[in-house]
């Protein structure tokens, strides 16, 4: 066992190990008995590619080179394709048009530019493509509708490939702000989805629609929902025609039906069965059309698996190692497929055998396989906040077979803050974590107020205190840690992403706990951000913060940008170039203010990134940047050879 400084173990796990070797798994689906998902690969400059198994059992790409998976609806995109008896159709990144690919042929346009499309839904004939579009061909705000494309007769080569083909839609509803979930009964006779308007996120309210098809659109529509203080997500339809949903009306997203003109409850637990609607066409749950239902249910952030009788309203759970799932369906009748990953296992594309619970990796997200004597497995941590209430983080020591600390010495910690902010962090294996406790720093990855996995009551904690819940939990976390000593608070950073940028920018302009904060294209100016974000956002803050203008007051109260009088630590900014959720200019005042202030900071840019970086080169430098970054305010030099980074003053 070698003695060394915390923060200066030498580490197996490079920055370009997490970059190059990791793939994205999301959209899982099954069509025909066959799975099929999508790959996001950092290597290939973030592309998405379509993938499914093929008769050997190997993973076999379908995506051509020269094509991009991906949609733009909401900027944060969701389900990019569908697949048909004969045919795939995708939308494509770089013009957001959706191409209709056949067996050996070359992908060809259905759609003009100047839309996006996204949560796909075939009707069982294969003749129409149901589809969430986002019209940006006017002025304003683009308009979000539930669309329909006829592609009963499509080409089958390539000679049109520069104009469409199906047109861009026939639109069946467009009496919302936002549409999502279109989805088709077996019978082909009905359709349900969920809508919503601003100033409402998805998880803050959203109605259930269903509808008679008709050759002519939409007849007899019909809401299920009020659409106040109830968040409806994931409809589907079960084999006998009945329509399930989830709704946290109880507090928890619990699972329901709409039967002969009639709702009841299928599943009561306290705990999450579904999750925020970041992206489109999210699946937490499928029916096994006898009756039962394969839900993911979450519980203080932990995911798990289980049966649910929809009947008796029991649910039997599956015994497994995983506390992260995501993207469950249906394979055969006796399995499962999902998104999985464990504690000590990153997130793989899984088979789950129903009755006997053992499972198979289908495709692994990752090649690098860490020893377990360098993996820190998360702690669950409860600790008290403001108000006399209690707050949630997964708390990972510094872990290392081969390294020790001098006798005495506490290590550093990093405070983690997800983004969102209604999101949470899950205590699933990340590389990204094992990055630092692998070189002797503690990590602390906090679901502060207003995060999810605990209940509409606790996601509602941020109403109204954005700024001021999250930032106080951030901090009573440190002084709980320091309390018990566990770690240094004389080396105390933080790092957060978008609304985890803002709480960063926040914690360093209103405490003094932190000496250092990594902040990636994070808010510092929140009226900007209200004036300048994408549509899915545009009202966010309302409830965040408060309606503009009349509460300008305390968004000038909680900006970073607005209190630079106590901003003394250190900080490091990333940002993307072609932001559209949080915009450059944003990164750039905070830095420039601070720089004039005399404080210590620094600042990557990213042509070509938006919000998040997808390419392999950009993620290795921001975490090796990062880690300089720290070694220079800590007074430590991490081992290796780094890029260095200079700290403007």
């Amino acid at each position: 066992m070698q003695q060394a400084p915390y923060g200066t173990w030498h580490s197996p796990l490079a920055a370009a190990d997490l970059a190059r070797s990791a793939i994205a798994l999301n959209y899982v689906q099954v069509a025909g008995g066959q799975p099929y998902w999508i790959e996001g690969r950092p290597a290939e400059g973030g592309r998405n590619v379509l993938m499914t198994m093929g008769a050997d059992g190997a993973a076999q790409e379908l995506t051509p080179a020269g094509f991009n998976a991906r949609t733009r609806v909401h900027e944060y995109g969701g389900t990019p394709y569908a697949v048909g008896r004969n045919a795939i159709y995708f939308s494509n990144f770089a013009d957001q048009r959706v191409y209709v690919q056949r067996a050996g042929g070359a992908p060809v346009p259905l759609t003009p530019e100047g839309y996006r499309y996204a949560d796909y839904e075939l009707d069982k004939a294969g003749e129409r493509l149901f589809c969430v579009r986002e019209d940006h061909t006017g002025s304003g705000e683009p308009k979000n509708t539930l669309v329909v494309l006829d592609i009963a007769v499509v080409p089958t080569g390539d000679s049109l490939a520069n104009r469409s083909v199906a047109g861009p839609g026939t639109v069946l509803f467009a009496k919302s702000d936002f549409v999502a979930y279109p989805r088709v009964s077996p019978d082909g006779r009905r359709i349900a989805w969920i809508a919503w308007n601003h100033p409402d996120l998805p998880w803050d309210a959203t109605t259930l629609y269903v509808a008679n098809l008709t050759s002519h659109g939409l007849s007899g529509i019909t809401a299920l929902s009020s659409g106040s203080r109830e968040s409806v997500l994931e409809p589907r339809w079960d084999s006998d025609g009945t329509l399930y949903f989830v709704s946290d009306r109880s507090n928890w997203w619990n699972l329901y039906r709409y039967k002969n003109n009639h709702i009841d409850t299928a599943l009561a637990i306290e705990a999450d069965l579904s999750s925020p609607l970041w992206t489109l066409g999210q699946s937490s749950y499928t029916l096994t059309g006898e009756g039962r239902a394969v839900v993911r249910y979450t519980v203080a952030a932990r995911d798990k698996l289980g049966l649910a009788d929809l009947a008796s309203g029991g649910l039997a759970p599956i015994d497994l190692p995983f506390v992260g799932l995501s993207n469950v369906q249906l394979l055969s009748a006796t399995t499962a497929i999902a998104i999985a990953a464990s504690a000590i296992e990153e997130s793989a594309l899984v088979s789950i055998d129903l009755g006997t619970g053992q499972y198979r990796v289908l495709r692994s997200s990752g090649a690098i396989k860490l020893d377990k004597g360098l993996i820190s497995v998360a702690e669950a941590v409860e600790f008290p906040t403001s108000g006399g209430q209690t707050a949630h983080a997964f708390y990972y020591p510094p872990t290392h077979s081969e390294f020790t600390a001098p006798a005495g010495e506490k290590p550093p910690l990093i405070v983690k803050v997800h983004g969102g902010p209604t999101s949470h962090s899950k205590p699933e294996l990340a590389l990204a974590t094992q990055y630092w406790t692998s070189r002797g720093f503690a990590l602390l990855d906090v679901n502060h107020g207003g995060s999810s996995g605990f209940g509409r009551a606790y996601r509602e904690r941020l109403n109204g205190k954005w700024g001021i819940v999250d930032v106080g939990d951030v901090v009573a976390a440190v002084r709980y840690l320091v309390a018990t000593g566990r770690v240094d608070g004389r080396r105390a950073a933080i790092r957060g992403g978008s609304a985890g940028g803002f709480t960063v920018l926040a914690a360093l302009a209103f405490h003094d706990v932190f000496r250092a904060g990594a902040n990636y294209y994070g808010v510092s100016d929140l009226e900007a951000l209200a004036r300048d974000t994408h549509k899915f956002e545009a009202r966010y803050l309302d409830r965040l913060v408060a309606p503009l203008p009349e509460g300008r007051e305390i968004y000038e109260a909680r900006a970073p940008i607005r209190h630079l009088e106590r901003f003394n630590a250190a900080l490091i900014t990333f940002q993307g170039a072609d932001d559209k959720v949080v915009p450059p200019e944003q990164s750039r005042a905070i830095v420039a203010a601070l720089k004039a202030k005399g404080v210590p900071v620094a600042y990557v840019e990213f042509e070509g990134e938006q919000h998040g970086f997808r390419r392999a080169e950009n993620i290795v430098r921001s975490l090796e940047s990062e880690l300089v970054f720290y070694g220079q305010v800590f007074g430590f030099t991490p081992h290796g050879a780094l890029p260095p980074v200079t700290l403007l003053t």
